[in-house]
């Protein structure tokens, strides 16, 4: 394979296979040189044409031009000369033209974080170069375009030149700097660099002797004098004060990863003239220190005086350091002899900004205990940066900006597992993704994982994370650093109360908790909680992902559980006895007030442990989408505790407002939990009540032999206790959605006999009007089904229930229009009033319904778009909550609007939708809805139309339906 090899850093040059292509004529060498400064760009015949000739180029300019590029083609290998349309070009592999590897090991100095790395990238990328940019070429084309070129050469030196300098290695960098002012004489910094290597090789008045001698080239050279920074290093060789760069950051680490886009807008944030102070506040292990030394590394040269660090031990076994000793640390990191530095904090601190004011510095103060431990060490000279770390945020450093710092996300968790502990973390990346999920993202945990992985050459991590286990804390430790350590040193550090609550958050169910929940949990006000949980959380020791809503990381909380372990049996339990209690009254307080009333009926009138909390409870419904995720956490920890009936009674607290938010998929989950927690423990009652409730879900589902077969089974139980009338409401909603309309209405009337046998009106199920009446609604007994309605409506005014008046208005409406007592618009209103309430009570299984309604209405009123649009939002409610039954009526509905506006074949696909749901679920009604659709879609002679319309009216009779609803009357009596 040929080796082809240009060079333009110096005297144009050619080289294949090592041997040196012989270019002679001058125009092919300009032709060639402007080639390679524009690498991989089509240059112009113009423009080459008046780099070979000038300004004024002969009329055979274009041929010869040509002849030029022939000559080259011929010596050069085949393919390297581009031709196009628009000129000449040449793209040279990666390593093909020496100023392009120039450029890229430029780029790699001036990213490395190690100044080593940095010094030896630029040393290598200055050796190459053999002179100015084509040298020999004194065309003024090419000496423009080579410019650019010694520009960057120059800066690079001066970048070089720096960092030796802050290496201290200014006596080896003289002669080399003296040779690179002769090449550069007008570049002001490379002479100050010069200058201030002289004076730390201990030769001043060379150092000053060459200020005089830049001043000298300036003024003849450009008639100016030197700027201000020269003049500045000047006077301070003069005066004495000129002082080797202090470097005194400890090691970066190695192998960070990630946070780029952070570190790039922290980065960006410091570039200022005025001083900076930039708090990087989070939790123990977070990475806070890494950041920042990271930081004040890739900064570090915009601060050439000093690079300072002290830790401030906020958070340490060792006492916090006072900040008068502090600034001892930070002047004598300056060079000040122990003699030099006063005795009193207030001359202390004079003399540290009087020092701060002739330097342009770089301070880091790590783990910082409060502001007041950090305002007195701020260097305040122009340009200066300081980087402040603490667990703590501080609040009181006027002007600073604060970055609270981030877990790792689980793609960088990964990259820094893989860096640390090689080639096993790429061959196992699920087991990789568990161990940092284990870790939190928490950097700390996450290297202490890496670290046992690296001293354990033959686990996998497979092996690791077995050992991590239900805990991972015992295996987040190397030597002497652990996970627990870290969270130890800040805990400790709490006072009395909110270190108490934070051992009893070890207890608390559930991934997040607000004040009230702390409050009974820790038998506090909950005034007292709130102030504790703002001081765990500006300790990171809690976290509030939104405002009043709070959670501990998963490693926190597994050190939060091992404290409360050390507790009493019977603190424990006592705390967690409150959190339950308040957890319970909380759902209660969540119920409709027509579900409250049956609630109560199966669980007891129940009164709060803690009535102050329930009166600041505020809009209980909001909390219950909160808490909604802690629920089964609940339920297992009141399991585990013995405590049977806070098992029981949680989840069904928790129905009506899942059930009515249509939250299917938890109410499943709780209620099978719930059942398996108390199936062995002898309450035939609580079994009967979850098993009643559980068949709900079912129900929705479509699984209907499921659900009647839990509801059987509650109704043997709770009819030989009298409590039997929810079961027959919901066995009259099992038969509505089979098609069962007549059993349906027996079901519920039944269900109205024994609540009136029981506990009268409060006793009968809400649900049970809705149902009645929808099921003689289907019978064509509209107006028994209105009577029903008025009845509910009249329950939900007496009781306030806003659910219930909503669900009635919808319904009345429904009816009205069916009968024709009112007309579209009047039917609107309804609807729309009935959707102003649900969206206030938050029940959405009612908001879907009345979009529904509102679709069809809009449908008959002509408004199409309107119609689909209502349509969609209905359907949206229903598919996310698994609603077979109503996502097959609603598909219906949108089908018979696509149909009656025009768009049958969309209609087809829709009806074929439902009939899909329908017939799964087996959903009678659904079923002969979208036969008779699908066969009006069709001309009606067809025969498959036929069919469907025979298949359609089997159905409809089978049901007992007499009259035709809702589909337009396209199915014919048979």
């Amino acid at each position: 394979m040929t080796t082809l090899r240009y060079g333009i850093l110096g005297p144009l040059s050619v080289t294949v296979d090592e041997q040196k292509v012989a270019i002679t004529a001058g125009r092919d060498r300009v032709v060639l040189a402007m080639l390679l400064l524009r690498p991989g760009r089509i240059v112009g015949p113009g423009e080459l044409i008046e780099a070979v000739w000038g300004a004024d180029p002969p009329a055979t300019a274009r041929g010869q031009l040509q002849t030029c590029v022939s000559r080259l083609r011929r010596v050069l290998p085949a393919g390297v000369i581009l031709s196009d349309p628009a000129g000449y070009g040449i793209r040279p592999g990666e390593d093909e033209l020496d100023a392009t590897v120039f450029l890229r090991l430029v780029e790699q100095a001036r990213a490395a974080e190690d100044p080593g790395a940095a010094r030896r990238a630029y040393k290598k990328a200055l050796d190459l170069w053999k002179g100015d940019a084509c040298a020999e070429i004194d065309a003024p084309a090419v000496r423009a375009a080579a410019a650019s070129l010694d520009e960057r050469r120059a800066m690079a030196v001066e970048d070089w030149a720096g960092l030796e300098l802050a290496a201290g290695q200014a006596r080896e960098l003289l002669g080399e700097l003296a040779g690179w002012v002769e090449r550069f004489p007008l570049r002001e910094r490379l002479r100050g660099q010069l200058m201030t290597a002289l004076d730390q090789a201990g030769r001043k008045a060379d150092a000053l002797a060459e200020f005089r001698r830049t001043r000298d080239v300036l003024r003849e050279e450009l008639g100016i004098e030197p700027g201000h920074e020269l003049q500045e290093l000047h006077r301070s060789i003069l005066a004495g004060t000129a002082r080797k760069a202090v470097r005194c950051l400890p090691r970066t680490v190695g192998d960070f990863t990630g946070r780029t886009a952070l570190v790039d807008r922290l980065l960006a944030q410091t570039e200022t003239d005025d001083p900076a102070v930039l708090v990087i506040d989070g939790m123990a292990g977070s990475g806070k220190t890494t950041l920042a030394l990271h930081l004040a590394t890739a900064a570090g040269e915009r601060f050439p005086d000093a690079h300072l660090y002290v830790d401030l031990r906020g958070y340490s076994e060792q006492p916090p350091v006072e900040p008068a000793a502090a600034l001892i640390v930070l002047l004598r990191q300056l060079g000040l002899a122990p003699a030099d530095i006063p005795l009193d904090p207030v001359d202390r601190i004079g003399l540290w900004r009087t020092e701060m004011a002739r330097r342009k510095v770089l301070v880091v103060l790590d783990n910082a205990a409060g502001s007041s431990q950090v305002t007195d060490l701020l260097p305040s000279s122009p340009g200066s940066l300081t980087l402040v770390t603490t667990r703590r945020r501080l609040a009181g450093l006027d002007g600073a900006r604060v970055e609270s710092l981030p877990l790792l996300e689980s793609g960088e968790a990964v990259a820094l597992l893989q860096r640390i502990a090689g080639d096993r973390v790429a061959a196992e990346p699920k087991a990789a993704a568990e161990v940092v999920r284990r870790c939190g993202g928490l950097p700390l945990a996450v290297r202490l994982a890496g670290a046992r992985l690296v001293h354990r050459p033959r686990w996998r991590v497979a092996d690791l994370l077995l050992r991590m286990g239900g805990t991972a804390l015992p295996e987040l430790a190397a030597e002497d650093r652990t996970v627990t350590g870290a969270f130890s040193l800040t805990y400790r550090q709490l006072p009395e109360l909110p270190r108490d609550v934070f051992r009893l958050l070890g207890i608390h169910p559930g991934a997040s908790f607000d004040a009230l929940a702390v409050a009974a949990l820790a038998g506090i006000s909950e005034d007292a909680a709130a102030g504790v949980l703002d001081d765990l959380v500006d300790v990171h020791l809690v976290d509030e992902p939104e405002p009043g809503l709070f959670r501990l990381h998963d490693l926190l909380r597994q050190y939060a559980g091992a404290l409360a372990g050390e507790l009493p049996a019977e603190e424990r339990l006592t705390a967690l006895n409150g959190a339950l209690d308040f957890q319970l009254n909380a759902l209660i307080a969540a119920a409709s007030p027509g579900h409250r009333g049956v609630l109560l009926g199966d669980i007891g009138d129940r009164k709060p442990e803690r009535p102050d909390l329930m009166d600041a409870l505020g809009d209980p419904g909001v909390r219950l989408e909160r808490q909604r995720p802690n629920l089964a956490a609940f339920v297992e920890a009141a399991a585990a505790a013995g405590l049977h009936d806070y098992t029981w009674q949680i989840v069904r607290a928790s129905w009506p407002g899942l059930f009515v938010r249509a939250y299917m998929d938890d109410v499943r989950d709780l209620h099978l939990l719930a059942m398996e927690k108390i199936e062995h423990s002898g309450d035939r009652f609580a079994i009967a009540v979850t098993a009643n409730y559980l068949a709900s879900v079912y129900a929705r589902a479509g699984e209907h032999e499921k659900a009647e077969r839990y509801l059987l089974q509650s109704a043997r139980v709770l009819q030989d206790l009298n409590k039997a009338s929810n079961v027959y409401a919901n066995l009259g909603m099992i038969y509505r959605q089979q098609g069962r309309f007549a059993e349906s209405v027996e079901a519920v009337r039944t269900c109205f006999r024994l609540a009136t046998l029981s506990r009268g009106w409060a006793g009968k199920a809400v649900s049970a009007f809705a149902v009645i009446a929808a099921s003689l609604h289907r019978l064509g007994r509209t107006g028994e089904a209105l009577h029903y309605t008025h009845l509910r409506l009249m329950y939900g005014i007496e009781t306030k229930d806003r659910g219930s008046i909503a669900g009635s208005l919808l319904a009345a409406g429904r009816f009205k229009y069916a009968m024709g007592t009112i007309g579209v618009e009047r039917a609107l209103y309804y609807v729309t009033v009935a959707m102003r309430l649900a969206e206030q009570a938050g029940f959405r299984a009612v908001l879907a319904d009345a979009n529904n309604d509102r679709a069809r209405l809009l449908r008959d009123s002509g408004r199409c778009a309107e119609a689909v649009a209502a349509h969609q939002r209905a359907l949206d409610f229903v598919v996310e909550a698994r609603d077979a039954l109503h996502e097959s009526e609603f598909r219906n509905d949108y089908a018979d609007t696509l149909r009656l506006c025009g768009d049958v074949t969309a209609a087809r696909a829709m009806y074929g939708h439902a009939l899909r749901i329908a017939t799964a679920a087996r959903l009678p009604y659904p079923m002969a809805h979208a036969q008779a659709g699908l066969a009006a879609c069709l001309d009606h002679d067809d025969p498959e139309a036929v069919r469907l319309r025979a298949n359609a009216c089997e159905l409809f009779n089978q049901m007992g339906i007499t009259t035709i609803d809702g589909s337009g009357r396209i199915v014919e009596r048979g």
